[in-house]
């Protein structure tokens, strides 16, 4: 495994990481999950050198931050950096435009949440707390900013970040210009480059981390997906993939696979060309079976991309807008 500097915060953390949203379970959008195989899916990736994980309240409304909390007690020898978020208090993914800071993170919700993320996590601090959305137009107000200040002064939080909303890289650079945002979370992949355009350029500047969400655009780019593909009912991938999005993904994934060389997998080409990017602390596949975990931190071996290949990709930029079924 090799390792990465979270921009100015200075921890080494592994370019692979673990993206805890489908393997969590319960109520939080994804099916199909297996509280027989996690713990030991978890495991192998700290065995893997893995020693960063990315969850959230809202997965599993708690569920999720738990079997984190396991993980951390099983392997206490080991620095595991912890990365949660605060939901939105109205729940709305992303906010509408009418929201404001009171409907989504008043001051006391934020407390609030970062205590139960406490608790969840069996831990006295956490390394990286997220607003789970954001739109800028907050970033001037002092009660959000008041509050992540005092629970760093308070020492219940050592950093804050934002977890951008989807092909919406930009809406976070009011924020960074405060100095109270040390980590953006944000959707890269071979589809999804624009974040390079801007915010990863000014995150080299300001020593912001970036963590790499969402590297398979939700499956797609495991090259596995039909379009026939159908999830079970309660899984916001049917959503997302309605027949708007999952034709012209299809599409684009076929003529993908012509760039993967040869002896690579179509996901393995996902990972590594988000590696290539010097801004990116890590990337945090979702994985809930061991061969997955196994593949995906695999790659994290120091080879890059050749040049030819990486010019091909170029070509598969997908620039989306946000729409209903893209939330």
């Amino acid at each position: 495994m090799h390792y990465r500097k979270m921009g100015r915060l200075g921890w080494d953390v592994s370019e692979v990481g673990y993206g805890m949203w489908g393997i969590g379970g319960g109520p939080g959008g994804f099916t199909g999950w297996d509280y027989d195989v996690a713990p030991r899916c978890l495991d192998e990736a700290v065995a893997m050198g893995c020693n960063f994980f990315d969850t959230a309240w809202v997965y599993g409304r708690g569920v999720s931050e738990q079997l984190l909390g396991r993980l951390l007690k099983d392997h206490a020898d080991r620095k595991l950096y912890v990365a949660t978020k605060i939901p939105p208090k109205n729940r709305e993914w992303p906010p509408r435009p009418e929201d404001t800071l009171d409907d989504v993170f008043p001051v006391d919700h934020i407390r609030e949440y970062t205590h139960r993320s406490l608790e969840n996590l069996g831990v006295s601090r956490i390394d990286l707390m997220q607003f789970h959305v954001w739109e800028d137009r907050w970033a001037g107000d002092e009660r959000w900013q008041r509050a992540v200040s005092d629970l760093k002064s308070e020492g219940l939080v050592e950093a804050f970040g934002i977890s951008v909303n989807r092909w919406e890289p930009a809406n976070c650079l009011a924020a960074i210009e405060t100095g109270l945002i040390d980590v953006i979370q944000v959707i890269y992949n071979v589809f999804d480059q624009a974040p390079e355009d801007e915010l990863f350029v000014r995150a080299q500047e300001q020593g912001i981390g970036i963590i790499a969400r969402v590297p398979f655009d939700e499956g797609s780019l495991t090259g596995m997906l039909t379009r026939d593909t159908k999830w079970p009912e309660g899984d916001w991938r049917n959503t997302y993939f309605c027949e708007e999005n999952l034709v012209p993904t299809i599409e684009r994934v076929e003529a993908l696979k012509a760039a993967v060389p040869e002896g690579m997998t179509l996901p393995e080409l996902a990972l590594r060309f988000i590696l290539r990017h010097p801004a990116v602390s890590t990337v945090i596949p979702g994985m809930r079976q061991l061969r997955n975990v196994q593949a995906n931190f695999g790659v994290s071996d120091g080879r890059p991309l050749p040049a030819p290949v990486l010019a091909e990709l170029r070509r598969h930029r997908w620039d989306r807008k946000p729409t209903w079924w893209s939330q």
